[in-house]
């Protein structure tokens, strides 16, 4: 399904692959070492691109060659997750659990954040997005509207690494419109998988160095968190 599903009604620059620094440029300061090898999140160096045909909500943007933020090769995050939802009632406020407790950074409202998620209905657990369907990541801005309110709540703190369950009620969803596969007043659960952080330009990291405009934040990385 396209990305549309996830973002805000008012269209916004969803995926931004940026440019990585050398380590001795004192604005990458704030790049620490990634998690532990059982994480197994893998890295390849490539040109960036943008955003795929179709995503309606996208403007693209295109910076120079570096490493990008794929999908796993191997270890848990490199398997597609399977959704079960609760035979409870759905509930009327949002609800997340880590399923895989992360151990790099944590995303804060402003980062740029790198997923793998699932999305499926509450009410029948019939899958409506999902970025392993298209075989590729997506990167979105967090905290600022860019995505639904249940995403910009629901992922802050999230650290690298992590597998987090999101239950969205239509409140802060896609309320009584709905929106594509998603019918009005729909209960959403997600499953998210974070697999990077990049803080925004100018934003200062707990070293005390600035990030610069271009620098890619990988699993390491700590923002102003």
């Amino acid at each position: 399904m396209p990305r549309r599903h996830l973002l805000a009604a008012v269209p916004v620059l969803a995926a931004a692959v940026l440019a990585g620094c050398g380590s001795s440029n004192p604005d990458t300061a704030h790049i620490q070492s990634p998690p532990s090898q059982s994480q197994s999140l893998s890295f390849t160096a490539t040109s960036t691109t943008t955003s795929p045909a179709g995503t309606t909500a996208a403007t693209g943007a295109t910076g120079a060659t570096g490493p990008t933020i794929v999908t796993p090769s191997s270890g848990k995050l490199s398997v597609e997750p399977k959704v079960t939802v609760p035979k409870t009632a759905a509930p009327t406020k949002l609800t997340s659990k880590d399923l895989i407790a992360g151990t790099g950074a944590a995303a804060a409202a402003g980062d740029t954040i790198t997923v793998n998620y699932v999305g499926v209905l509450y009410s029948n657990g019939k899958i409506f997005d999902s970025s392993w369907q298209r075989k590729t990541t997506f990167a979105t801005p967090i905290g600022e509207g860019a995505v639904i309110p249940g995403w910009d709540q629901g992922l802050i703190g999230m650290r690298v690494g992590g597998r987090r369950e999101l239950i969205i009620p239509p409140a802060l969803a896609y309320k009584s419109t709905g929106q594509g596969a998603v019918p009005p007043n729909a209960t959403l659960i997600f499953i998210v998988d974070l697999l990077g952080v990049t803080p925004p330009a100018g934003a200062t990291g707990v070293t005390g160095a600035t990030v610069a405009p271009g620098a890619l934040g990988t699993t390491g990385s700590t923002g102003s968190t």
